[in-house]
């Protein structure tokens, strides 16, 4: 009998040893990193900025012709998560419909995604921004992401992602970060360099009553050649 099992096993591990795949990488698509629920009960308790302000952009590249792009993040703070993997950059091949293939892993992805927390006290400046109670926070940022140009796929995607931090809270806080408080910080270096680059960072803090905040102006972007689309966002606590 055991000769038997011997004579039939045998066989069966050498076909399986002697199989290449050849099969195509497997797509894979993103998926949202898992978002933190926030009280709506519960105050802010630390100031904004400092060490435990964590930014969480995604990052689109549309070239004019598929090609090779390298991207180098020169952030002052701590990564946290990547997706895909930094390491030492991002080297990819990107279509214009934002298509990314990752070089290193020769798989599809539909963005470049970080998180980090910021090592430097950032001070953003809220008195200026908008205040939108929470079930009116969605009908906001679509009506102002897509005022300032980022298309419907890109504001949706980051809808989606904020949403459950924002919906249930009395009023919402909502600053633009400028030059000095978000791009000074998180350098981009693309290779080749892009025509345009849009860099949009949302600022929240949860509030209980209304204040009242000087608005502020909003430029709308225009996309020329090789452009590159940036958003992300913090909330402060």
């Amino acid at each position: 009998m055991k000769k038997l099992l011997l004579v039939l096993i045998i066989p069966l591990l050498m076909g399986a040893a002697c199989t290449t795949d050849t099969s195509e990488p497997e797509n894979i698509e993103p998926i949202s990193p898992p978002v933190q629920e926030v009280s709506s009960t519960t105050p802010p308790s630390s100031p904004p900025g400092g060490p435990y302000d964590e930014w969480k952009p995604v990052i689109y590249l549309y070239p004019t012709q598929a090609q090779n792009i390298d991207v180098q993040l020169n952030y002052q703070g701590t990564f946290t998560v990547t997706y895909p993997e930094y390491e030492n950059g991002w080297n990819v091949f990107a279509y214009p419909d934002s298509k990314i293939i990752n070089l290193k892993d020769n798989r599809e992805y539909s963005y470049l995604f970080w998180e980090g927390e910021s090592n430097k006290d950032v001070d953003y400046d809220l008195s200026t921004g908008f205040v939108v109670s929470g079930e009116e926070t969605v009908f906001f940022l679509q009506e102002k992401l897509a005022e300032i140009g980022l298309t419907p796929k890109e504001y949706n995607e980051f809808i989606v992602y904020w949403l459950p931090q924002l919906l249930n809270n009395k009023y919402n806080l909502v600053h633009f970060a400028t030059k000095e408080e978000y791009h000074d910080r998180a350098e981009l270096d693309i290779d080749p360099k892009p025509d345009s680059v849009l860099r949009v960072f949302v600022v929240f803090k949860s509030l209980d009553e209304m204040v009242e905040l000087q608005p502020q102006t909003i430029e709308t972007f225009n996309r020329e050649g090789f452009a590159v689309v940036e958003w992300g966002g913090t909330i402060l606590k």
